[in-house]
């Protein structure tokens, strides 16, 4: 966040605005004091039961999509760090958005409509179930039955499988968070796969 705080003052365009959302199910008691810290003065939202990746069909973070001033997409993509960081990450993706706020429908890194259409995955019927499953988890868990929240969360992540937001959702509940030992197994597979654990950026079309 706060390599994005500095890219939003740098670039200082009133027609310009980041909406920054936490998909936590931890809500604003665990997202809050991670924002205050940040100290941003861009929109930050706390997405609880993960809706954003819902009507996108984001399978994992951080992902964005750009919206013009009329309110059409013009870019959508996972994996769209800030910088290069022990996760990975990357440096491409801040100067591309740099270059589509300066240059608009001219910038080289607006996708056309096919493009976006397609980078909006389909839902399959077991992954709507799938979504269906993870509010359940998150409804009873809020309401303090751990283990009917559970056993939906499981049904969702088998629903989904390729889910990161799932997976990565229900560890930050462990001993180990988000980022633990689970986390780098995981990982680990991935690379041992060959599976994309974000989809390409192709940022040089």
């Amino acid at each position: 966040m706060p390599v994005w705080q500095h890219i939003y003052e740098e670039l200082n365009d009133p027609n310009f605005v980041i909406i920054s959302a936490a998909q936590d199910t931890g809500g604003e008691a665990v997202v809050g004091p991670i924002f205050d810290a940040a100290n941003t003065t861009y929109i930050q939202i706390v997405d609880t039961n993960h809706t954003i990746s819902s009507v996108f069909n984001f399978l994992n973070v951080p992902c964005a999509a750009w919206v013009d001033e009329t309110g059409k997409i013009v870019r959508i993509d996972e994996g769209t760090y800030a910088k290069v960081h022990h996760f990975g990450g990357n440096d491409v993706y801040a100067p591309a958005l740099i270059d589509w706020v300066k240059n608009g429908t001219q910038s080289e890194f607006v996708q056309n409509a096919d493009t976006v259409t397609k980078n909006i995955r389909s839902l399959s019927f077991d992954e709507l179930k799938a979504e269906a499953a993870f509010r359940l988890g998150n409804f009873f868990r809020e309401h303090g039955y751990n283990e009917e929240a559970e056993q939906y969360w499981q049904q969702a992540r088998s629903l989904n499988p390729d889910s990161v937001n799932y997976y990565r959702q229900n560890l930050t509940l462990s001993e180990e968070g988000s980022a633990g030992e689970s986390f780098r197994k995981m990982m680990t597979t991935y690379a041992e796969e060959g599976k994309d654990y974000y989809r390409p950026l192709n940022l040089e079309e």
